[in-house]
C-alpha cells in the first residue's frame, strides 16, 4: 500500500500541474495577432487600405477594408491624429477612417495572472498540504484516545440499517422462545412488571452448541421488542493494555443506558468469563479486571433500569460462579439441537429464495441429517445451491442436496485420490464388513448409503442415518455399534488374513466409546461409578482434560474392562461375517463394480 505521506505530495504536483494549464490556456491567446508600427500604419492609410482604428489608451486595434486585423502602439501623451499627421498621413484619407477613441483600461489577466499564480497559488496548495499532514496526525491522535470506546455493533431498532430478525425467522428452539418472550414483554411494557414488584432478571445466559442459533435469538429478541442491539464478542474487550477492557465495558454499559430500553449482547462469554485464578500459573490479569468490571456494571443497574443482557457460550462449565449468582446471569436458557422437525423447519426457512425443483423432499434431507445444528444445515442448503450453479442449472433438486449433505459430514470427493485394484478390492470389503455387522446387529441405525469414492480423509465410507430421534442409548445399542466400528477391520482379516491401515480411525473410536462406557456410563463389571474428574487447565497452549481421581489398581481394572468390551464386540462381528461370507462377497463384488451402494439396493443384496 502506498505511503499516505507520498500519496498527498503526488496530488499536490498533480494539482499544480493542473492549475498550470488552465492559467496558461487562459493567458495565452487563441491566435497570434498581427503587430505593426506606426510608419506601416501611415503608409497603409495614404494607400486607403484602412478601415477602422479603435485607441485604447497608447494601444491601437486596427480593421482593413478586407476585414482583416492589425494592432499597434503610439506615442504617450499624444493624441491620435496628431501623431499620424506628424508621421505624414494623407489628411483626406484619414477623415474616411472611421476613429474610435475609448478610455484606457487595464488588463485585468496581465496583472492577476502573474500574482495568482506565483503569489496566492502556492500560499494555498501549501497551506492545503499542511492541513492535510495536521490532519492526519489528528485522526492519529483521536483513535489514541477511541481505543477504549467498546466497538459494540449496533442494530435492530428502528432507523439502522441492519435486517430485522424476529422470532419467525428462528425455526425450532419452542422452549427457548417461550422464555424469551417474558424478556420482550418486559422491555415493551416495563411499568406491569415494575408495578406488581417484580424483578425481570438482569442477564440472559444462552447455553448450546456451536452453531445452534444463540446468536440469531438474541436478534430475535431484539427485533420483537424493536429496541437498540449492542452486539459485541467477549474478545472484543481484552487488550494487551492494561485497563483498557475494564474501560471498554464502562463505555458499553453507558451507551446502553443511554439508549435504553436496549439489548446488550456478549457473544463467547467465555473468552472473559473463564474462572478466575484457574490454570497454571496464574490468571490473565487484563481478563480478570474486565471481568470484574462486567460484574460490577451489571450490579450498578438500577431497578428502573430497561437494559438486559444477554450473553451466549458454548462452555457455560467454565463460567466463574459469581457470572452465573442470581442478581446477573441468572436465567439460563439450554438450546437443544433441532429435531427431525426443527430441521426440516429450518431447511425451508434456509431455501426460501432458493429455485427448488419439485422434486425437493425437505423431510427425507431432515431426516438424513441428524445431529446437525442450524449452521450445517443453513451450509447445506448453500452447498446445494453451489453444486447446482456450478452445472449451470436453473433449479435446484434432490440430487443437489443429498450431495451437499455428504460435503458437509466428509469433504468434497477427492476424484484425483484414485486407488489401485487392490486397493479398491480392500476398501470394497472393508466397508462391506461395517454395512453388514451393522445390518445384522440389534439396535443400530439402517445404512443409508456404501461407498469406496474417497472424500475428505476417509477412502470409503459407509453411512448410517437414524430411522428415528434418540435421546438415550443401552449399552447393547454401543455395543453393536463398537462391532459395526470394528466390520471393517474384522472383514479385512477373513478376507485377507492381514490388516491395513485403513481401520486406524475405525479402532480409534471403537476404544474412545469403549472407554466412555466403563468411565463415565458405569456399563461395566466395576458398577454405576464415574471414574475421572474433567477440568480444564490451560498450560502453554495445551489443554490437560481430566483429572485421576483412582488409583493404579482401579485403573488397570478399567483397562481389563474396556479391553472385554472390545472383544466382545469384536466376536460379535466375527460371529455376523463368519456366517455370512457369500454375501459379504456379494456387496464388496457389487461396490467393486458400481463404486456406491443406495439403501434400496442394499437392503435388496441382503434380503
Amino acid at each position: 500500500m502506498m505511503n499516505p505521506l507520498l500519496k498527498n505530495f503526488i496530488l499536490v504536483v498533480f494539482i499544480l500541474l493542473l492549475i498550470g494549464a488552465i492559467f496558461s490556456f487562459l493567458y495565452y491567446p487563441s491566435s497570434p495577432v498581427n503587430q505593426i508600427s506606426l510608419t506601416q500604419l501611415v503608409a497603409d492609410i495614404n494607400q486607403n487600405k484602412i478601415k477602422k482604428i479603435i485607441t485604447n489608451g497608447d494601444s491601437l486595434s486596427i480593421t482593413y477594408i478586407d476585414e482583416t486585423g492589425a494592432e499597434s502602439m503610439k506615442e504617450s501623451g499624444v493624441g491620435i491624429a496628431e501623431s499620424l499627421d506628424n508621421l505624414g498621413a494623407n489628411k483626406d484619407n484619414l477623415q474616411k477612417i472611421e476613429i474610435n477613441i475609448q478610455p484606457a483600461e487595464e488588463d485585468l489577466w496581465s496583472w492577476l495572472t502573474p500574482v495568482l499564480i506565483f503569489g496566492i497559488l502556492p500560499l494555498v496548495v501549501f497551506g492545503w498540504f499542511f492541513w492535510m499532514m495536521l490532519r492526519q496526525a489528528k485522526t492519529g491522535a483521536m483513535q489514541a484516545f477511541d481505543f477504549t470506546k467498546a466497538r459494540a455493533r449496533i442494530f435492530g431498532a428502528e432507523g439502522h440499517g441492519k435486517e430485522k430478525i424476529t422470532f419467525k425467522d428462528v425455526a425450532g428452539l419452542k422452549e427457548a422462545k417461550e422464555e424469551l418472550v417474558e424478556i420482550v414483554d418486559f422491555l415493551k411494557f416495563p411499568k406491569k412488571y415494575l408495578a406488581m414488584g417484580a424483578k425481570i432478571p438482569r442477564g440472559v445466559l444462552l447455553l448450546g452448541s456451536a452453531g445452534i442459533g444463540k446468536t440469531l435469538l438474541a436478534r430475535a429478541v431484539a427485533g420483537e421488542a424493536n429496541v437498540p442491539f449492542f452486539s459485541i464478542s467477549g474478545s472484543e474487550f481484552v487488550e494487551m493494555f492494561v485497563g483498557v477492557g475494564s474501560a471498554r465495558v464502562r463505555d458499553l454499559f453507558s451507551t446502553a443506558k443511554r439508549s435504553a430500553p436496549s439489548i446488550i449482547f456478549i457473544d463467547e462469554l467465555d473468552a472473559i468469563g473463564r474462572h478466575r485464578g484457574a490454570g497454571i500459573g496464574g490468571g490473565h490479569d487484563e481478563r480478570e479486571q474486565t471481568l470484574n468490571q462486567i460484574l460490577v456494571e451489571m450490579d450498578g443497574f438500577e431497578r428502573e433500569t430497561n437494559v438486559i443482557i444477554m450473553a451466549a457460550t458454548n462452555r457455560g462449565d467454565i463460567l466463574d460462579p459469581a457470572l452465573l449468582r442470581p442478581g446477573r446471569f441468572d436465567r439460563k436458557i439450554i438450546l437443544d439441537p433441532p429435531d427431525v422437525n426443527d430441521r426440516e423447519e429450518i431447511l425451508r426457512i434456509h431455501s426460501k429464495e432458493k429455485p427448488l425443483d419439485k422434486d425437493v423432499n425437505f423431510r427425507e434431507i431432515a431426516e438424513r441429517t441428524p445431529g446437525f445444528s442450524g449452521a450445517d444445515l443453513a451450509n447445506v442448503a448453500n452447498e446445494a445451491a453451489l453444486l447446482a450453479a456450478r452445472i449451470n442449472k436453473t433449479q435446484i433438486n434432490q440430487k443437489e442436496f443429498l450431495e451437499a449433505i455428504e460435503k458437509v459430514l466428509l469433504g468434497p470427493e477427492r476424484k484425483s485420490h484414485i486407488l489401485s485394484k487392490k486397493e479398491k478390492e480392500i476398501a470394497a470389503f472393508h466397508e462391506a464388513g461395517h454395512a453388514l455387522v451393522s445390518a445384522f446387529s440389534p439396535e443400530t441405525e439402517p445404512v443409508r448409503k456404501i461407498s469406496i469414492i474417497a472424500r475428505g480423509m476417509a477412502a470409503g465410507y459407509t453411512l448410517q442415518m437414524p430411522s428415528e430421534e434418540r435421546k438415550m442409548k443401552t449399552k447393547k445399542g454401543f455395543i453393536s455399534e463398537i462391532a459395526t466400528l470394528l466390520g471393517g477391520y474384522t472383514a479385512e482379516k477373513i478376507k485377507f488374513g492381514e490388516m491395513t491401515t485403513g481401520a486406524s480411525n475405525d479402532l480409534s473410536r471403537a476404544s474412545e466409546l469403549a472407554r466412555k462406557l466403563v468411565k463415565e456410563y458405569g456399563m461395566s463389571s466395576l458398577g454405576p461409578i464415574s471414574f475421572g474428574e474433567k477440568e480444564e487447565m490451560i498450560f502453554l497452549g495445551k489443554e490437560i482434560s481430566e483429572q485421576r481421581n483412582y488409583s493404579e489398581k482401579v485403573a488397570e481394572k478399567i483397562d481389563k474392562e474396556v479391553d472385554m468390551i472390545i472383544k466382545e464386540a469384536q466376536q460379535q462381528a466375527v460371529a455376523i461375517l463368519s456366517k455370512r461370507k457369500a454375501l459379504l462377497e456379494k456387496v464388496a463384488k457389487r461396490l467393486v463394480e458400481k463404486e456406491i451402494i443406495e439403501r434400496e439396493e442394499f437392503e435388496k443384496l441382503i434380503k
